[in-house]
């Protein structure tokens, strides 16, 4: 993480491509009137029309206006950039031109884009190309110059991206963390967190955790250096700008200087035990959970979840007799928050191993859930920071949903993995449970309806239902059945389900396309509302259940528009991860086994993205920027053409094979 200030920060927020949804964005317009300005050196620069901006004193919820007319003045800039910026790789080579467009999917900072331009033509003229490339290459250079906004410090005038870049949580960076002083970059970050990521499991009482952090009590128990520190590691997931890197474009590196920082504060918090536990310390061990998951260390990050789940029950909140917190002694925010922490560990646990296929470790929960009418029509979810309307956020309801629904997954981690039943067959049990599930979305309110536009955090729980959908549909993913020979002895004594009558075989499998079919719908409507490179990662697993259930149906077809769909989402999302990379690798080989890629090339309907994604190269000659990733899979030792999903965590992000622990 590069160290930072006020006035010294990168300008690499400007992004290659602007959010998905920004350009749906509406002008209200200027209306405030005071002093005219002259034209700002970055609009001159890139031959802009001359929009001198009136700005009052007092008129700070203008900025955004004026920001978003900026970018609608001439939306067709960026897209004839990226245009000439193919057309010269062309001249280059093929791989230049891949290594291009998985920048283009993977949303990069114009900063990358600038170097990589940079590259090729030291490259090209070492090489002793034809002068008109190099001459090309150089025109793209100055361009692309022009638009990263250098020199490389924020300028006096702020780029137009940062202008729409309204943080909707301001807290300081000072005293949580050594790695910034920048309050506008801590304050983003944090922003992203409870926009992306907070609201799937919300074990943290985020009120009460923004007024701590902002009161600056180090002391607090519910706000700490460590939690901080696990946090904004986190958050770096969902940022664009270079700051949210080490080593700016490596996405191995994004968050890691604040990850470190939290490391060495949770060596100094291991001495809590039993009853001294901080809720604070349990909060930041449940992120480091998440962060070693999202980097592929699923080993340490399954440790961390342990060890949340033992500092938990040492307060005795989950696993033990029903704890009355109104007979405390405690403060109305600390008694929310002990909630909160305790029912999203549960939601956290029984997400994890219903994916891990191990029975869930916490059995109960000791504490009273909140108050499901807790959030009030008026409290607003704001997709931050892509400039969509806000809308209610119906966090309390969507927290108490997901915890009904934690308790069918439960239940079915335990039967599934644990609990021999000897008098019943398998299929009149998972049929307890279909209907469980059933019930369970039939009673989902109104204003759960995808069709009414809700927040993504509602999007991903019915992705959530139709994950655990297909995972009861089927025995398993591909070739790691949930009852093979290998496994079934020692987990079930039910037959495997290929002793099951063809019809009930059927109707299983349909039932878990059409689960699929139906996660692709959400994809769709997440993207749509918000784009998709924020998606909380969970939705990586999603979509990974839904594209192996459809290329394991026996008449698959790759011109399958609810494929298309999911493929060009997991596309993007796979660039923002090492994980997500790694997996994209194993599903690509997946694909090039059903030996149907041709058919992609040939279509006129294909979206040219998706032509490039499986490319129009021969395999021995390809240039392929996804095999580079291949070194990260050296966990994944079975052969591409019987690879499939493994122990996949359900944050969508542990590929590894089963760890000794995992018992």
């Amino acid at each position: 993480m590069s160290s930072n200030n006020n006035n010294n920060r990168n300008t690499d927020s400007n992004t290659l491509i602007e959010n998905e949804t920004d350009a749906q964005s509406k002008n209200d317009g200027v209306t405030s009137k005071s002093t005219e300005l002259a034209p700002c050196t970055g609009c001159t620069g890139l031959d802009r029309p001359d929009e001198p901006m009136n700005m009052n004193q007092n008129d700070e919820e203008d900025v955004d206006d004026v920001a978003t007319k900026l970018i609608m003045e001439d939306p067709g800039y960026h897209r004839d950039l990226l245009k000439d910026l193919l057309n010269v790789m062309r001249l280059v080579d093929d791989a230049h031109v891949q290594t291009l467009l998985g920048m283009i999917r993977a949303d990069c900072a114009i900063e990358e884009v600038k170097l990589f331009v940079e590259k090729t033509l030291k490259d090209v003229q070492d090489a002793g190309r034809d002068g008109e490339t190099v001459k090309r290459l150089q025109d793209m250079r100055m361009r692309v110059r022009i638009e990263s906004g250098e020199p490389p410090f924020r300028p006096q005038v702020m780029d137009i991206h940062y202008l729409c870049d309204v943080a909707p949580y301001k807290v300081p960076a000072r005293p949580w963390t050594t790695v910034t002083d920048d309050d506008a970059l801590v304050s983003h970050l944090i922003s992203l967190y409870f926009t992306w990521d907070y609201p799937f499991y919300a074990f943290v009482d985020m009120r009460a955790f923004v007024q701590h952090m902002r009161d600056g009590n180090t002391n607090s128990d519910l706000c700490s250096p460590f939690l901080v520190n696990a946090m904004l590691a986190n958050a770096c997931h969902y940022s664009q700008y270079s700051e949210a890197y080490a080593i700016p474009g490596d996405v191995k590196t994004k968050g890691s200087d604040f990850l470190a920082e939290a490391e060495r504060h949770m060596h100094s918090y291991q001495l809590e035990r039993g009853r001294s536990v901080r809720l604070a310390s349990l909060q930041a061990t449940l992120l480091l959970y998440e962060r070693y998951s999202m980097s592929g260390d699923d080993d340490l990050g399954y440790t961390m979840l342990h060890r949340a789940i033992e500092m938990a029950e040492s307060l005795g909140v989950i696993n033990g007799p029903d704890l009355d917190l109104d007979k405390l002694q405690m403060s109305e925010e600390m008694r929310s928050s002990i909630q909160r922490t305790a029912w999203g560990l549960f939601q956290v646990d029984t997400v994890v191993h219903t994916n891990f296929r191990k029975p869930s470790k916490i059995h109960r929960v000791c504490v009273k859930r909140i108050d499901r009418d807790e959030s009030q029509p008026s409290e607003q979810w704001v997709p931050y920071p892509t400039g969509r309307a806000p809308r209610p956020s119906f966090l309390s309801q969507y927290f108490d949903e997901a915890c009904r629904l934690s308790f069918i997954a439960r239940d079915i981690s335990h039967h599934l993995y644990q609990e021999p039943r000897p008098d019943t067959t398998q299929h009149e049990r998972k049929k307890e449970f279909y209907n469980k599930l059933q019930e369970w979305e039939a009673q989902l309110p109104d204003f759960f309806d995808p069709a009414g536009k809700p927040p993504a955090h509602i999007l991903l729980l019915r992705m959530r239902y139709h994950a655990i959908m297909i995972s009861l549909s089927r025995d398993g993913f591909g070739v790691h059945t949930f009852f093979s020979e290998e496994e079934g002895k020692s987990q079930t004594t039910v037959p495997p389900s290929s002793q099951l009558p063809a019809h009930l075989r059927d109707k299983a499998t349909e039932q878990s396309l059409a689960s699929a079919r139906a996660i692709a719908s959400l994809v769709r409507v997440h993207r749509e509302e918000y784009g998709i490179g924020r998606t909380h990662p969970f939705t990586t697993y999603a979509i990974m259940v839904a594209l192996f259930t459809m290329l394991d149906h026996a008449s698959f077809d790759i011109l399958d528009s609810d494929f298309l769909a999911l493929t060009s989402a997991f596309s993007v999302i796979a660039c923002r991860s090492q994980v997500g990379r790694n997996l994209f690798h194993i599903f690509r080989q997946s694909v090039r086994a059903q030996d149907q890629e041709a058919r992609v090339q040939e279509s006129d309907q294909v979206p040219e993205e998706i032509k490039e994604l499986f490319g129009r190269y021969p395999r021995s000659l390809k240039p392929d920027k996804w095999d580079y990733y291949e070194d990260g899979l050296d966990k994944d030792v079975a052969a591409a053409d019987g690879m499939r999903m493994k122990n996949y965590a359900a944050s969508g992000l542990s590929l590894g094979q089963d760890s000794q622990d995992r018992r």
